[in-house]
């Protein structure tokens, strides 16, 4: 799936000038916790985050300054111009990536520098939820194999000849590279009999153990 699949594409904004009371009673207004900044042209020149807005507090207000000065200050002198911005044709595990090794929780998304969308940790976390059925009724099985081809497919065949539907599948390496883990997420209620056809197959299940094992 890509990003533009799932983006938020009526994006709050705010210019560099305005306030940093005018982003404060957006974040509360709106309850969201980024705002891209743009330009005139709608070019993404910088972000602030509520966060932003608690931490620059201590250091940009003086003692001879009241709190009214202090939210009087453009946005400009405290938002971040170090954007990481997201295309919309990325991949959505891309943005996963993103969050996960720049520790960020907001994407802005955009084209040729322009402003197209954004994406939160949030989006993602639900894409994912989507794409596996875990929010539907539904089993996980999980079957360990030798990693060789062709592996999948096989075991694939089990749950095609007990006429149950698979929702989604993944596919996870072990510590011994001679052998992967299938995780299954299939539309059964009661997964008994696919674990009892896959054991008499030689496959081993890992996941739900039977009763008593």
């Amino acid at each position: 799936m890509i990003i533009e699949k799932i983006m938020q594409k009526n994006v709050l904004t705010l210019s560099p000038d305005h306030s940093i009371q005018d982003a404060l009673n957006l974040i509360k207004k709106a309850r969201i916790k980024h705002i891209p900044i743009i330009s005139e042209e709608n070019t993404l020149i910088g972000i602030i985050s509520d966060r932003d807005i608690r931490d620059a507090a201590p250091s940009i207000l003086s003692k001879n300054e009241k709190l009214d000065a202090l939210l009087n200050k453009p946005v400009k002198n405290i938002m971040k111009t170090d954007v990481i911005t997201g295309h919309p044709l990325d991949f959505v595990e891309d943005a996963a990536t993103i969050f996960y090794e720049h520790k960020i929780s907001c994407l802005p998304i955009t084209t040729n520098g322009k402003l197209v969308g954004i994406i939160t940790k949030t989006d993602v976390l639900n894409t994912f939820v989507k794409l596996t059925g875990a929010h539907q009724p539904s089993s996980r099985i999980e079957v360990r194999v030798p990693n060789i081809t062709g592996m999948l497919s096989e075991v694939a065949t089990v749950f095609h000849k007990g006429k149950v539907n698979i929702s989604s599948v993944f596919v996870y390496p072990e510590e011994n590279e001679k052998f992967k883990t299938l995780v299954f997420r299939v539309q059964t209620m009661n997964p008994m009999g696919l674990i009892t056809e896959l054991e008499k197959k030689g496959y081993a299940v890992v996941w739900p153990h039977m009763l008593g094992e």
